[in-house]
């Protein structure tokens, strides 16, 4: 079964905006977006994500602007589990499965469904290695982050992310996309699923 969603959260780290298109069909989840922010410094970014079987990252391509200029980003993971920045291999992702694209709620959906962390606090506590990237400099590191249900919604879940000292308790949908993420960004609308497919840009 395919859903597409168009979702916009209020992205308050940043004081700005983003617009997510997104895309779930069986196990994979494609999507583009857009996203303004004004803190510390102004500055624009568009993304498309394309994931395989059970949600794993293939590819996250990433244009920044502000004013040091235009950057551009392609972080791929191969179909060995390599991955790579612009074509330059970072082994210290060796096990890691989702990227994580700063200020961004989307890109948080994809270990959330992996694992239905939305659908049972029985799940239990999920630790992950991702591959972060920050915005809008577009530098990727390693990252460890945890995952743990807390407990069900009227729509979804809660559950607890943890990574380092930074912890917040954020609130997922039925389908697994951040409604509340406190600190970061809240969804403007509660968006109806659209009929047909949407087709990422590029």
């Amino acid at each position: 079964m395919s859903i597409s969603r168009v979702l916009t959260w209020q992205v308050t780290e940043s004081t700005g905006y983003e617009t997510a298109w997104a895309e779930l069909d069986g196990g994979a989840l494609r999507a583009h977006g857009r996203a303004v922010g004004t803190a510390p410094d102004p500055y624009w970014i568009s993304y498309e994500l394309d994931t395989g079987d059970d949600f794993v990252t293939r590819a996250l391509r990433v244009t920044a602007e502000d004013a040091r200029g235009v950057r551009e980003l392609e972080l791929v993971r191969d179909g060995a589990g390599q991955w790579s920045a612009d074509g330059e291999a970072l082994p210290e992702l060796e096990g890691a499965l989702d990227c994580d694209l700063g200020l961004c709620p989307l890109t948080n959906t994809m270990p959330v469904l992996r694992h239905g962390l939305h659908r049972s606090a029985a799940q239990g506590e999920r630790r992950f290695l991702v591959a972060w990237v920050s915005v809008p400099d577009l530098a990727v590191r390693a990252s460890r982050q945890h995952y743990a249900p807390l407990q069900r919604t009227v729509h979804g879940a809660r559950v607890r992310f943890t990574s380092g000292d930074y912890q917040r308790d954020v609130t997922f949908d039925a389908d697994g996309f951040v409604v509340d993420y406190p600190g970061l960004a809240h969804r403007l609308a509660r968006p109806e699923r659209l009929p047909g497919r949407v087709r990422p840009s590029g």
